[in-house]
């Protein structure tokens, strides 16, 4: 017995060695409270005299943050799951690199590299993107059961759906990015579109999607696979499904060049990739998907796993560079066309909704005609996606808070764009169901 509890004791400070002494730590993050206070928790236990400081910014804000204040780095750690967020601040030279000493971990996970092949930043977690629902609130509207990105366009959804704007939330950048790399530029913005003239709301903060849908204030939410899955964990009835274009990619941290305190950074990092780390992220609260293939066996029931459901090995493989390319582009288009206009959008969605319900009872060549421009009215884009990643469009966006005058350009003319195509498409829909009626 003595040299069982010997053996044990010489294990708990092996693996306190492994992740040395901590310091205070400090992190910029995207990450909510429910999901820094356990790993806050667990990692300050697992490293005596650590202390992690944790200073909230969406995505963004943080890349900004980073960028302001490189003169007087006061940061440790960058902490989110957008990939090329990462790419960003490795081009801008504000991360430092990192080998990890955790072994154990495989390359990718699903078809993605789990680590930056330059070593600038780590994935810990595996995040997928989909539609979460709420049980209740479907079943006393009596409404459908979503499977595909393209089920959110179609009328039962009218007004039951909610979204984060892609500006304002890098989870939800990377969605629509997604949608746009699997579908393609023009038939993904149309996708985009359509369930956009659905939506009840576009959210400024990511969470605000799922606590929405988690109180029963709207039907359905387009977010990150783990806002469902701890949403789950607390016993709210939800549901969430990975449509079929769809992608797993790193939820990433990395060393922030000239921290104050690199050791404890470095520290964070094993303890994030260690068993104990891992094994966080299954708490009710997180829910996030580990990168060590080993902890699923202590998972709940029919919790994903990436390294066997063959479901998830199939899916997209995302495009870091290609998004980081047209990064700003795609969040201005988003809220020119989209966020900005939702009213005129969802007004001409909802004619094309009851002009398709009067073709079902009567049919009318005409009418259907004037729907078909009507939706390719509403699909219609301002610029290419040649012209989204070019170098003249990403400097148009590079004024920060201070727009560049080609940037305060571009968006007053998207801005008209859109007014202009909506218009258009909800008269084109009012003359159709004239004719079908």
């Amino acid at each position: 017995m003595y040299r069982s509890i010997a053996l044990a004791a010489v294990l708990v400070c092996a693996a306190g060695a492994a992740f040395a002494q901590g310091g205070k730590v400090t992190v910029v993050t995207s990450f909510s409270k429910d999901v820094t206070d356990p790993i806050k928790k667990a990692f300050e236990k697992a490293v005596p005299g650590s202390t992690l400081e944790v200073q909230n910014r969406n995505t963004n804000a943080g890349v900004k943050f980073l960028e302001e204040t490189k003169a007087n780095n006061q940061v440790d750690l960058f902490w989110a799951s957008a990939p090329d967020a990462f790419e960003v601040l490795k081009g801008k030279k504000l991360l430092a690199p990192y080998k990890p000493k955790a072994t154990g971990i495989p390359e990718k996970v699903g078809s993605y590299p789990i680590n930056d092949k330059d070593g600038f930043y780590v994935g810990f977690a595996a995040s997928g993107y989909g539609i979460m629902w709420n049980e209740r609130y479907v079943k006393a509207n009596k409404l459908p059961t979503p499977k595909e990105w393209q089920d959110l366009a179609q009328a039962p959804y009218f007004d039951h759906v909610s979204i984060s704007a892609p500006s304002r939330s890098g989870t939800t950048h990377l969605t629509i990015e997604t949608i746009l790399q699997g579908e393609g530029w023009a038939k993904g913005w149309r996708t985009t579109k359509e369930i956009s003239g659905n939506l009840r709301q576009v959210t400024d903060r990511s969470f605000g999607v799922p606590e929405n849908v988690n109180s029963g204030q709207v039907g359905y939410g387009i977010v990150i696979d783990f806002f469902a899955f701890s949403s789950q964990g607390a016993g709210f009835p939800v549901k969430f499904v990975y449509p079929s274009v769809t992608t797993l990619v790193p939820a990433n941290v990395g060393v922030v060049a000239n921290a104050p305190n690199k050791a404890g950074a470095e520290a964070f990092i094993e303890f994030l990739l260690s068993t104990t780390g891992q094994e966080t992220l299954l708490e009710p609260s997180i829910r996030r998907l580990p990168v060590r293939p080993e902890v699923y066996a202590k998972a709940p029931a029919d919790y994903p796993n990436p390294f066997k459901d063959k479901k998830l090995q199939g899916l997209l493989t995302f495009n870091a560079d290609l998004s980081e390319k047209r990064n700003q582009a795609v969040d201005v288009l988003f809220d020119q066309l989209i966020t900005f206009q939702l009213e005129p959008l969802k007004a001409a969605t909802k004619s094309l909704h009851e002009l398709d319900a009067a073709l079902a009872k009567k049919p009318n060549p005409q009418a259907s005609a004037l729907a078909k421009e009507a939706r390719d009215l509403i699909a219609a884009m301002p610029i290419t996606d040649t012209e989204a990643a070019a170098p003249e469009m990403h400097a148009a966006f590079t004024g920060g808070k201070q727009k560049t005058a080609r940037q305060a350009e571009l968006e007053q003319q998207w801005s008209a764009f859109a007014k202009e195509k909506y218009a258009a498409a909800k008269a084109k829909a009012d003359e159709g169901l004239k004719l079908a009626r």
